[in-house]
């Protein structure tokens, strides 16, 4: 079992003199996270031509609109889970002393890339699904399949229903737990907030750092109670080249 300050702790001491890289990797995290008029006049054919023109300015808007959707979706899948996956693996070896700004790139070296974007936008649908069908259920599955990106950190060649099963079996039990640790950031961010949202952002490696020392001890669980092979999250040694 574990406990909240336990692992805030640990954080707190993995940030002392590396709060610096910790807050690029967060930054990079969140930003990768991470979205008609009518016309009038005298005379039909002045009414028709201003009625054309306005439905032509409709629809280049929602042509617009559509496109910046669409380029964001782009983003987020083909760049922003990518380096979601590498500033994760940051935050786990963090805890080892290894605070290497090149695991950023990590997810986009070559066979690794298309497994973590497919796995990540797999997780997301999921998600999305389940919140189709009520909110709490979403809420519940989105904790379910919170540790997905941290496994892909350790073996981003894993398959994509194990990825999601694993995830699942390591969070069992600890939902409520997790849901509450995320609340005991609510304090933090709301000082953040009063610095006209800035200060947020100072709070994030704080948070990410703690969450990465939460996977470790699920992780060691999963070892530990047969969850998982040793060799299954770790295939084999993965280095930033």
């Amino acid at each position: 079992m574990w406990s909240r300050y336990e692992l805030k702790t640990r954080a707190k001491d993995v940030l002392r003199g590396t709060y610096g890289k910790a807050f690029l990797v967060s930054l990079v995290i969140a930003i990768a996270g991470g979205s008609n008029g009518g016309g009038g006049g005298r005379g039909t054919s002045s009414y028709r031509l201003n009625q054309h023109l306005s439905s032509e300015i409709v629809g280049f808007m929602v042509v617009v609109g559509l496109l910046i959707v669409a380029a964001a979706f782009a983003f987020r899948w083909l760049i922003g889970y990518p380096l979601e996956v590498g500033g994760r693996k940051y935050f786990i070896l963090s805890s080892q002393g290894d605070v290497n700004l090149g695991y950023l790139g990590f997810a986009f070296q070559r066979g690794r890339y298309l497994n973590v974007i497919l796995i990540m936008f797999y997780r997301g649908l999921l998600i999305f699904l389940w919140t189709l069908l009520l909110i709490i259920p979403g809420i519940v599955k989105s904790y379910a399949y919170r540790m997905v990106p941290y496994i892909l950190a350790d073996n981003p060649r894993i398959d994509y229903r194990r990825a999601v099963e694993l995830s699942n079996q390591m969070t069992m039990g600890y939902k409520l737990d997790i849901f509450i640790l995320d609340l005991s950031f609510i304090g933090w961010y709301l000082l953040g907030a009063l610095a006209f949202g800035i200060g947020i952002l100072f709070v994030r490696p704080y948070e990410d750092t703690t969450n990465a020392e939460l996977y470790l001890v699920l992780r060691k669980n999963a070892l530990e109670q047969g969850m998982c092979a040793y060799e299954e999250l770790f295939p084999g040694e993965e280095t930033v080249n």
